[in-house]
């Protein structure tokens, strides 16, 4: 970073590390022990479009690399679009396996980064439910930050989030994640795959994409 990027407050691009994702985990343990949220065996992908061919390919090629899983079962990966033109990847493993969740997700990651369309990755996120009561949390990762944040709905209340939840599980997760340290960052994901709810967009114009 240059003597102007300094002056001026711009930082440069952290290069995308998608094995940060194998630390998500521990992570679960932790939040499981500290907070009561367990995992819920979903997980997603979020990436900007691919048109016509490429992305009829790109499905082939993702649902070839998961039906390598002979144990899997059931439809491996489910395709769907947001509300912004956004393309989302829904992975399913059984809900104590996080490891295997996290092995898909980053597959998915890694064959789309050697396609060509890692400039087109904007999150992934692994799904949380509470162990007792209705809440949900994301833990969200941002390729283009190289970190982690905590999103979590609140639970029959359109578009609110819980942000003292948020700021527990920044808490809490500091040791075994790179959390985001800018709060204006952490976009919301509403009804995200593998989050639950309503139909899947990234919240306002604010979107992991910046």
């Amino acid at each position: 970073m240059g003597l102007l990027d300094t002056i001026l407050g711009r930082s440069k691009p952290v290069r995308p590390d998608l094995d940060q994702l194998f630390g998500l985990p521990a992570a679960a343990i932790t939040l499981q022990a500290g907070a009561g949220f367990t995992p819920t065996g979903l997980g997603s992908v979020c990436f900007a479009s691919v048109e016509g061919g490429a992305f009829a390919q790109l499905q082939r090629d993702v649902r070839d690399l998961l039906d390598a899983d002979t144990d899997r079962g059931g439809v491996p990966v489910e395709f769907s679009q947001d509300t912004y033109g956004y393309t989302w990847l829904l992975v399913r493993q059984p809900a104590d396996d996080t490891a295997s969740l996290v092995n898909d997700l980053h597959a998915v990651n890694t064959l789309l980064e050697d396609g060509g369309f890692g400039p087109q990755l904007l999150c992934s996120l692994v799904g949380f439910g509470e162990a007792v009561g209705d809440r949900r949390l994301a833990l969200v990762y941002l390729y283009k930050r190289g970190t982690f944040y905590p999103f979590a709905p609140l639970p029959g209340v359109a578009e609110k989030r819980d942000n003292a939840l948020e700021l527990q599980v920044r808490g809490l997760l500091g040791n075994d994640l790179r959390v985001e340290e800018d709060l204006a960052r952490w976009f919301p994901v509403w009804g995200a795959p593998g989050l639950g709810g309503d139909a899947p967009g990234l919240g306002g114009d604010e979107r992991p994409a910046v």
